[in-house]
């Protein structure tokens, strides 16, 4: 049974990329995929390469993916308790990650802490709190600090600011972008909220049935969808400051494994016919493109 099929992403040095869907499009489970973290019972296939990485990740054995975990690919998971030892103060913790990976002296360490706390808004107080004693927003700031300690050349954000206010989720994408800007680091940020991908990315990959169905620079895909999902994406958020009603995507997503055959949206398109019971091929570029038998915007509507 696959749950994710032909995902073909590709994020440069520097790049901000989103990767957008319902829930169930596989978004969580393809980051999953590229820190060897998936579930026992779920295998991964296919190839993932990192620059400055001299071996291919995918089927790599633990010990080397602990190596790549933290130093080269971080990540910042929508619930940062998962992400933090309960037990251990919150200076140790960001302390310990880079004695880990780096060449340094406890003290270094600990100073180096201090400086990625205040980076992050966080008072240097923090250093000696445990996780249960700060709110969501600075626990979420903190597992931001620790994601970027040694500096990775990829940071993966998984609906990182879902569980914030406003004004804190303000914060929390603020210093995410101002983060991996200072590094020159890729951010992979994976998202259902097209206002934060029109906020934090620079190019967008629309996700849905296990595979990434359309992709290009966010203003194009945002404004000229080409994909049906897209197009109902869109339609379904307040992206747009028009006073038109927001529409729904009928039906919901099926079960992971369980998508058509075909085109996988096909169940809940409107403009739906027997072609669609074919896969469609991928129209575009490895970085922009689409796969929609009956795309928006060609006169079909």
């Amino acid at each position: 049974m696959a749950l994710v099929s032909d995902v073909d992403l590709t994020v440069g040095a520097g790049e901000r990329v989103g990767l957008i869907g319902e829930s169930g499009s596989g978004k969580s489970l393809t980051a999953l995929s590229i820190l060897g973290l998936l579930p026992e019972d779920v295998r991964a296939g296919g190839s993932v390469r990192l620059d400055g990485v001299d071996h291919e990740l995918v089927g790599a054995d633990e010990r080397r993916m602990s190596r790549v975990r933290g130093r080269d690919i971080a990540m910042v998971f929508q619930e940062p308790m998962t992400a933090l030892n309960p037990t251990m103060r919150v200076g140790d913790q960001i302390a310990e990650a880079m004695l880990i990976h780096k060449t340094l002296a406890k003290p270094a360490a600990r100073t180096a802490a201090a400086d990625l706390l205040d980076r992050v808004q966080l008072p240097a107080e923090t250093l000696r709190a445990y996780p249960h004693q700060l709110s969501g927003g600075q626990r979420q700031r903190v597992v931001l600090a620790l994601a970027l300690a040694n500096d990775p050349a990829l940071l993966i954000c998984d609906e990182p600011t879902t569980a914030l206010d406003v004004t804190v989720q303000a914060l929390v994408l603020d210093l995410i972008v101002r983060g991996v800007v200072d590094r020159s680091s890729a951010l992979l940020f994976i998202t259902h909220d097209l206002a934060v991908v029109a906020t934090v990315c620079e190019r967008v990959l629309v996700m849905y049935g296990g595979r990434v169905v359309e992709a290009g620079p966010v203003a194009e895909v945002f404004t000229r969808p080409r994909h049906r999902y897209t197009e109902g994406l869109l339609a379904a958020s307040d992206l747009e400051t028009t006073s038109r009603r927001l529409t729904t995507i009928p039906g919901n997503v099926p079960p992971a494994g369980r998508f058509p055959s075909g085109c996988v949206f096909r169940t809940r398109c409107a403009h739906a016919t027997a072609l669609c019971e074919e896969t469609p091929p991928w129209t575009g570029s490895e970085t922009e493109g689409f796969a929609c038998h009956h795309p928006a915007g060609v006169g079909n509507d």
